[in-house]
């Protein structure tokens, strides 16, 4: 699917933490998800699904919410499986662009909910090319790529 819904919009006061879904929030411009410790840095904002979170949770025997991986953003209904560096999406208001999918394990900035890092290996990191609020039940939409 190209088109999918916000699930939960979180934030971390401090990096290698899990996020606390906040339900709202504003996306800048080249800065990231106002309030969250990631925005500014090389990776301002995270993307996952929550089909993902829910069978990993599922397949592990854990409890897990939007935000306990340490995504900035969870989605719903969006087929994520064949976005690349330079795919870009509306989320909410906003539009971001991807600049990497997953990342190398550093242990001073990976966290692990119950031993497992779903950003290094499926995660969407995102920098926002316009502004705007998001929130909870906003819709999430797959765009042209631009590589």
């Amino acid at each position: 699917m190209k088109e999918g819904l916000v699930v939960g919009v979180c934030v971390s006061e401090k990096r290698g933490t899990g996020k606390v879904n906040v339900g709202k929030g504003y996306l800048a411009k080249d800065y990231g998800l106002i309030g969250d410790a990631h925005a500014g840095s090389e990776r301002p904002l995270s993307i996952l699904p929550l089909e993902l979170i829910e069978r990993v949770a599922s397949e592990k025997g854990i409890k897990a919410n939007p935000g306990d991986f340490a995504e900035n953003i969870t989605v719903k209904g969006i087929d994520m499986g064949g976005i690349r560096p330079g795919t870009r999406m509306s989320i909410g208001e906003a539009e971001v662009e991807v600049i990497q999918i997953g990342k190398e394990i550093d242990a001073s900035h990976t966290f692990s909910f119950h031993g497992i890092a779903l950003l290094v290996s499926e995660g969407c990191f995102c920098r926002v090319v316009r502004s705007g609020r998001v929130k909870i039940g906003d819709s999430v939409r797959l765009l042209e790529e631009f590589n």
